[in-house]
């Protein structure tokens, strides 16, 4: 086992502004996805059933890539990492404006693909920062950098309204090539990330994976946050594509999406505080309880205040049900088990999402928003009684000893 290296303050702080902007460039490239994939893909999909097709693409490159990137990350270093999957970015945007210019569908499905790798790479700027951090401060430094995503939430829908009519007979394409541009943006300020500690010493060590993932608690804590992030993607994936089927304009549909991103990464500045004082998994079943709240408000209605709010809720019940679940995770490794560990978790998470983003298509387009929302539940409620009995465990295991 190689003993832990810590960074400087100065360092630590380096890294979080560098993190927290680099979350915020790469959270606007999947925002761009988000808000105009399901519309660019019922243009030009040979099938309307096949219109959020793109979305499950870009899920699918996140679970494809998660785990080859982090085998990089452990041994080249997260850094070499960051360089990969930034670059995969601007291959995304370029990529998907000239699939909308020669209205190819195979082809945005690639760029999709390629930006569901860089979406990969950044989720794990979360876990970067608690590198070289000491144990009490980790929540607080994940916690921020994921809310440094907030400026994600005003300049991804900025760049679709402010470009998606620049070059008329080719609606998205001027807007792909800004997100192409955001992502070089982000390799630069990544580059002056600080590695905490040498590569060699996370190459080797550690316990074997399935000792890790046997541990109490482990699989509840992977199931949790991927049902978190699942539902929140499954529900995102059709709200676009159902604002539009029911007459809402793209730029009323481009203003929920924003404030749902700002109500995903604001509370990070205070839900490691939050996570400090109540404990992650607490913290992970109020994402759960909001999530099903967010639920509840979309089946009142499906006026655009219905949506918005909707949109918000969800956006609040995953940060604190992805924040909670992410930070447990870090309680399970060893520093020099942290890339594998990590990267499995995240598989697993882009792993289930997988399934719904493509089912959220389907429902929608043969049952209604009503039958997205009711399938969602169900998720919902076995995560949240998973953590229930998890703490009652825990609670009686205390009142024993």
């Amino acid at each position: 086992m190689s003993a832990e290296y810590f960074l400087s303050v100065a360092e630590q702080k380096n890294n979080i502004i560098r993190l927290s902007a680099a979350q915020a460039l790469a959270g606007a490239n999947s925002v761009v996805f988000y808000a105009t994939g399901a519309i660019v893909g019922n243009a030009i999909a040979p099938s309307g059933a096949l219109a959020t097709l793109p979305i499950t693409m870009f899920v699918l490159g996140m679970a494809a890539c998660i785990l080859p990137l982090g085998s990089l990350a452990r041994k080249k270093g997260r850094k070499a990492a960051f360089m990969v999957g930034t670059g995969t970015g601007v291959i995304t945007g370029l990529a998907a404006a000239l699939a909308v210019v020669v209205g190819s569908f195979l082809l945005f499905c690639l760029a999709a693909f390629l930006g569901g790798a860089y979406a990969a790479v950044a989720l794990s700027f979360r876990f970067a920062a608690t590198d070289g951090v000491a144990p009490e401060r980790r929540a607080r430094a994940l916690s921020l950098v994921m809310g440094g995503g907030v400026i994600a939430g005003v300049v991804g829908p900025m760049l679709v309204s402010g470009t998606m009519h620049l070059w008329p007979p080719h609606t998205f394409a001027i807007t792909y090539l800004a997100q192409a541009l955001v992502a070089v943006i982000s390799a630069f300020t990544l580059k002056g990330v600080k590695t905490p500690e040498p590569v060699d010493a996370i190459k080797t060590g550690g316990r074997p994976l399935r000792e890790i993932v046997s541990q109490p608690g482990f699989g509840r804590t992977v199931f949790s946050g991927a049902v978190t992030y699942m539902v929140m993607n499954f529900l995102m994936t059709a709200a676009p594509l159902s604002m539009h089927m029911h007459g809402i304009s793209q730029q009323a549909s481009n203003l929920g999406i924003q404030w749902h991103v700002i109500a995903m990464y604001g509370p990070g500045f205070f839900t490691g505080k939050l996570i400090n004082r109540f404990g992650a998994m607490r913290i992970a079943a109020a994402g759960l309880l909001i999530t099903a709240c967010s639920v509840l408000a979309g089946l009142a209605g499906t006026n655009i205040f219905h949506y918005w709010l909707s949109l918000i809720l969800l956006g609040l019940g995953w940060n604190f049900g992805f924040t909670g679940a992410s930070m447990k995770i870090i309680e399970y490794h060893r520093p020099e088990e942290k890339t594998q560990v990590q990267s499995m978790n995240d598989f697993v998470v882009f792993g289930v999402m997988i399934v719904g983003s493509f089912s959220s298509g389907a429902l929608l387009n043969l049952y209604g928003w009503n039958a997205v929302l009711w399938g969602s539940l169900v998720p919902i409620g076995l995560a949240f009684s998973g953590i229930v009995n998890e703490l009652r465990a825990k609670k009686q295991s205390e009142l024993s000893t």
